[in-house]
């Protein structure tokens, strides 16, 4: 699972808020032992002590001179871990998790770092600077250090009798930006495990992907910037549920996890005081996946609800509702022609697509869903199962007529066996955006139970050097997750998919990785 944090890790940080309470919250901010505040009124500008340079250096320099800046910082003995950490100040401080093109950069820091470690020496820094790259890109695109979205201010007060989940989540109900930024401050200060949960309960009120998956990616990034950033990361996710009220038309469907979560709870007495420990067999995790497929959203949740109540692992439940988002993938009809635009064009299945959308969620609620509170875990479960069911309506798609891949027709003209040959033949298929060859390769070279080291190391190639339409790092990294807590029995669903998406996303490089190339002298294969 990459380095995810727990609450064990996040618990231990108690200390650093002990000795913050010992110095006083001045004395501790210039001592970089807590977060920078903001809200909506204009405060002072936030700064991050020790690598404040590194990270008006990702908002300063020329993304022509970008490239060339940071390579030298790694040949003098920067770490790439601290150019991510850099990257994600700079990016949570510029855009606040307001602009569409910067929030996704963020989502795709993580990501990025975790595929680097699986690369040789020589490329592990591509796709960091590839990110990177969109970053500095970005910041300039929306106006630099003088566009700022964030900024310091003092937390307000909580209330003694008033769950501060719940008092967070009213404020953003209420649409008020301020309120919600200064009750969230003052939750940030108690710990980041405090923290992350009580934005969960405001997360959970809509199942729209950027709203799920943006609180994870900034959490995941706490082990890149450290714990003492988790507001500063966090609040990011405030602010976009604050502006998704404001600015969004509520609707029945919209607002329907507010009623549901809580009725499910009292009807199946969640959460349970300990997680399930019943393990599941295949055919109880391919029914279970079906279910939640083929049923109305409110149905697939109460599915969900019912098998944590009955004591089922949590493990093999969200197991289930991931293999149902990866049916979106490989059902897709494409991208129809109504909705094609420059770097997605018609059946392309990349980028913005209701399967990655769909996948990349799932995961989010998967890994949030280890690392809260009992309520919190129960609730990112069946709202995963709740978005999946959702998903499958969305666009005017008819996913349970659609056939998944690979197509019969096309795995019967599939003839090698020879694991070689059948990974040339996939990156043939692939340069070709040949989505149905390709999967079909996959599904072939997966039942002859090949190693899939091979197929994850094409694929990460094509994932580092494609552009991806702004979703290449994160479902590369998704698919890497869910095919390893996946039973060997479907876990090749998963990499079926990702060769698909792939296919499709090929021909289009991304900014910047040419000249990340010739400058650390990497040979294109």
């Amino acid at each position: 699972m990459g380095t995810q944090r727990t609450r064990r890790e996040f618990l231990g940080n108690v200390g650093r808020g002990m000795l913050v309470a010992s110095v006083g919250f001045g004395t501790a901010f210039d001592m970089g032992l807590t977060p920078a505040w903001a809200d909506g009124e204009k405060g002072e500008r936030l700064v991050f002590g020790g690598i404040e340079p590194l990270v008006g250096l990702m908002q300063e320099t020329s993304v022509q001179n970008l490239l060339p800046v940071l390579v030298e910082k790694l040949r003098s003995g920067t770490e790439l871990k601290q150019l991510v950490a850099a990257a994600a100040l700079a990016n949570a401080r510029t855009f606040g998790g307001e602009d569409y093109i910067g929030f996704h950069t963020l989502m795709a820091l993580a990501p990025a770092y975790h595929m680097a470690k699986e690369l040789p020496e020589d490329r592990r820094a591509l796709p960091v600077l590839k990110v990177l790259y969109r970053n500095t890109n970005r910041i300039h695109e929306h106006g630099g250090a003088a566009s700022e979205v964030l900024h310091t201010v003092k937390p307000g007060a909580l209330s003694a009798s008033h769950e501060s989940g719940e008092a967070l989540r009213d404020a953003v109900r209420g649409k008020d930006m301020k309120e919600a930024e200064r009750t969230f401050a003052a939750i940030a200060a108690i710990s980041p495990d405090e923290a992350f949960n009580s934005l969960l309960v405001a997360v959970e009120d809509e199942t729209e992907v950027h709203r799920v998956v943006l609180p994870y990616r900034a959490w995941e990034l706490l082990d890149v910037v450290g714990p003492e950033q988790a507001h500063t990361m966090l609040r990011q996710s405030v602010r976009y549920c604050v502006k998704s009220e404001q600015n969004s038309r509520r609707t029945a469907e919209n607002v329907e996890p507010r009623a549901l979560l809580p009725r499910l709870f009292d009807q199946h007495k969640l959460p349970r005081t300990s997680p399930g420990t019943k393990r599941a067999d295949d055919a109880w995790v391919a029914a279970m996946s079906k279910t939640v497929f083929e049923s109305s959203p409110a149905a697939a949740a109460d599915a969900v609800a019912a098998a944590l109540a009955e004591g089922i692992d949590p493990r093999d439940v969200g197991e289930a509702i991931a293999l149902a988002a990866n049916q979106l993938v490989l059902r897709d009809a494409g991208r129809p022609e109504r909705w094609a635009s420059p770097g997605k064009p018609p059946g392309s299945v990349h980028g913005d697509s209701v399967g990655v959308h769909a996948s990349d969620a799932v995961n989010a609620w998967r890994n949030m869903s280890r690392v809260v509170n009992p309520r919190n875990a129960a609730a990112c479960l069946i709202l995963a199962g709740y978005e999946v069911a959702r998903d499958r309506q969305a666009r005017a798609a008819d996913f349970l007529k659609w056939t998944p891949r690979p197509l019969a027709e096309v795995l019967a003209d599939v003839k090698s066996t020879d694991a070689n040959r059948l990974v040339t033949e996939l990156e043939s298929a692939v340069q070709a955006n040949q989505q149905e060859i390709a999967s079909a390769l996959v599904h072939r070279y997966g039942t002859l139970g090949h190693d899939p080291a091979p197929v994850f190391a094409l694929l990460l190639k094509y994932a580092v050097s494609e552009d991806g339409a702004l979703h290449a790092e994160k479902y590369y990294n998704t698919v890497r997750e869910e095919f390893a807590s996946t039973r060997p029995a479907f876990r090749w669903r998963q990499l079926v998919a990702l060769a698909r998406v792939t296919a499709s996303e090929c021909g289009r490089p991304a900014p910047g990785m040419a000249q990340a190339r010739e400058l650390l002298k990497v040979i294109s294969t």
